[in-house]
């Protein structure tokens, strides 16, 4: 197996790691409106105001964050979109990236544990998937960041970037060896290293009858691993950012 399969099986795994299902959760304007149905049942618990376009517009950087998406401009926040709440945190991107691109999968496409659904995907940078339900952990998005910035619709660029400052390309080599092995983890091989790496925890997953095992014994915290965003990287050069992406999860799903 090569380092490129390793890698991107691992991203496969971690990608969809709650287990819920993935459905089309764009809110936009006009045709790229979608019913609330289709961002799946329940309350929104997380109610984030609106923000007008002309402040939307001035928006410079997004950070991910272990639970949140933050649009800022320079050092001032914009507004900022809980990942529990996936009808604002789909229609903020939309209105400040334009439409996205969709891909339907079927289950199993792109790992075991890849559900059926539609993945949604702005400028190749930013791709989310909206869950039918919320997660264990209370997730209702899961984000993966594929590079360093994203066009605006008018054509601005925003900078993506995670905890810290973290981009896409960036090395992590000292991160990585001066982080404690708890938030650090070993996806390649001697020939081809590459890692995750924790960068900010969050999501504290919650028991219930769905996380028994097959012996029926509840699975503890360090099955489930530390959960929260983090970078995978080539080597010691980040090329994703995710969240929720757990560390030393036992459970592939």
């Amino acid at each position: 197996m090569t380092f490129r399969t390793v890698l991107a099986l691992s991203a496969a795994v971690l990608a969809f790691s709650a287990g819920t299902v993935a459905v089309d959760g764009t809110v936009g304007t006009g045709t790229d409106r979608v019913t609330a149905a289709e961002l799946g049942p329940g309350p929104v618990p997380h109610e984030t105001p609106r923000v007008t376009t002309a402040k939307l517009k001035r928006v410079d950087s997004i950070e991910l964050d272990a639970e949140s998406l933050v649009f800022r401009r320079g050092d001032k926040i914009v507004t900022e979109a809980s990942m529990r709440d996936a009808r604002t945190m789909v229609g903020l991107l939309n209105r400040l990236l334009g439409t996205p691109s969709r891909t339907q999968t079927a289950e199993g496409v792109g790992g075991a544990c890849f559900p059926s659904g539609t993945t949604y995907t702005w400028g190749g940078a930013v791709r989310v998937a909206a869950l039918t339900t919320p997660a264990a952990a209370g997730n209702a998005v899961e984000i993966r960041v594929l590079r360093d910035s994203v066009r605006s619709r008018t054509g601005d660029e925003v900078e993506l970037h995670g905890p810290g400052g973290v981009q896409v390309g960036d090395d992590l080599r000292a991160a990585i060896e001066d982080a404690p092995s708890t938030d650090r983890m070993s996806l390649g091989s001697d020939d081809a290293r590459a890692y995750q790496l924790l960068l900010e925890p969050g999501w504290a997953p919650e028991h219930d009858e769905s996380d028994r095992s097959d012996d029926g014994d509840t699975d503890t915290d360090s099955d489930l691993g530390t959960n929260g965003v983090s970078a995978l990287t080539d080597d010691t050069t980040v090329t994703v950012l995710g969240s929720p992406m757990p560390v030393h999860a036992k459970r592939s799903c």
